[in-house]
């Protein structure tokens, strides 16, 4: 068997493979009324479509846990019942694929009240559905982006409390894993980066008081999370800044940290809360932070980051470098991807009933 089409156990769940899909907004939920942050039609075929391709996890993009944590007004959330509700249509189908349903739970801080991408992505206000974005500490993301509104310390209390409650829901919804979002600059990236964190109370600082914020939530959803179910947290390993950054150092050591609080994987990616930053991109080019947590911690981890290739991604499991690939944009391209490196690889992956014919 090829390490790509391996099964992964977590606790008491096994994933049937390594191909796994990350959480990519789609910016296509209703902006308002009774409908507001539910999935509909769009989530229910773009994700169904690549269980049916074979993909063995999908987590399902940033879902806002408050109204305000949403990063455009076009995201999927889940603080109310009538979301709950139409995500199980998605889980649901997922799980009649053989395929695990994730969810990512997110706020975004300083980051949120933007635009869809395809229509600019700049910030928005309350003529387009827009509202206040709030943050560690009242500094804009950049010159385009308004200066937020500083969290108090019974604000970051409640925004916890919201993290636990969308735990539950996601849990009623029928997702198997939840994944708190670290990444990308949003809230709680936004706490652990001295970059965006300017706080001189208990939840700023020193590293120890920065990453206060996540281990939090982190506590709070595991303890609605049930013991048998697994907890992932994304994490942006790097700000990519030369000083004053969230650090790979910084990440190595909050992973560690992690699984004593009940976290069972590690999603790696980086950058997000820094703009105008170089990145070097390049394949594979995230891949070398996930090797470094799995050599130097006890944590899985995850690797995404321009990874197309079925050679590819088939190395760095081969090599030890992660434990499961993420598929992004390549997922996008090919809902089947999963079912095509099986192929190549002489394996074999699910294939829906309905399309037997094809294989």
């Amino acid at each position: 068997m090829s390490a790509l089409f391996e099964p992964y156990t977590l606790r008491e769940l096994t994933v049937p493979n390594r191909v796994w899909m990350p959480p990519m907004c789609q910016y296509s939920a209703a902006p308002e009324g009774p409908e507001v942050g539910a999935p509909n039609d769009w989530h229910l075929q773009h994700y169904g479509a690549r269980a049916a391709g074979g993909t063995g996890l999908v987590i399902v993009e940033a879902t806002a846990v408050s109204a305000e944590g949403r990063i455009s007004p076009y995201d999927l959330g889940i603080w109310n019942d009538t979301q709950v509700e139409a995500f199980r249509r998605i889980t649901r189908f997922l799980v009649s694929q053989g395929t695990v349903p994730a969810i990512q739970l997110a706020h975004a801080g300083r980051k949120a009240s933007t635009d869809r991408p395809w229509t600019g992505g700049g910030p928005v206000g309350p003529d387009a559905h827009g509202w206040q974005a709030i943050a560690p500490s009242p500094v804009a993301f950049d010159e385009n982006h308004p200066v937020p509104t500083e969290l108090t310390v019974d604000g970051i209390r409640e925004v916890v409390g919201q993290f636990a409650d969308a735990a539950r829901r996601a849990l009623d919804a029928g997702f198997e894993i939840a994944e708190v979002h670290g990444a990308h600059g949003y809230l709680i990236g936004e706490f652990l980066s001295p970059h965006s964190n300017r706080r001189t109370d208990a939840y700023g600082g020193s590293y120890e008081n920065r990453v206060r914020f996540a281990l939090e939530v982190v506590d709070a959803v595991r303890a609605v999370w049930p013991d048998d179910k697994p907890l992932f947290f994304r994490i942006s390993a790097t700000d990519w800044l030369e000083e004053n950054g969230w650090t790979a150092d910084d990440t190595v050591r909050l992973s560690a940290e992690l699984t004593a609080h009940g976290v069972d994987l590690v999603d790696v990616s980086t950058g997000g809360n820094a703009a105008g930053v170089r990145i070097p991109l390049g394949p594979g080019y995230q891949v070398p932070f996930a090797a470094r947590i799995k050599n130097e911690t006890s944590m899985a981890v995850a690797a995404v980051g321009l990874i197309t290739e079925v050679e590819q991604a088939e190395k760095i499991l081969a090599n030890g470098e992660a434990d499961a690939v993420l598929l992004g944009r390549e997922l996008l391209r090919n809902p089947s991807w999963a079912r095509d490196a099986a192929r190549e690889l002489g394996d074999s992956v699910h294939v829906p009933d309905q399309y037997h014919r094809s294989v």
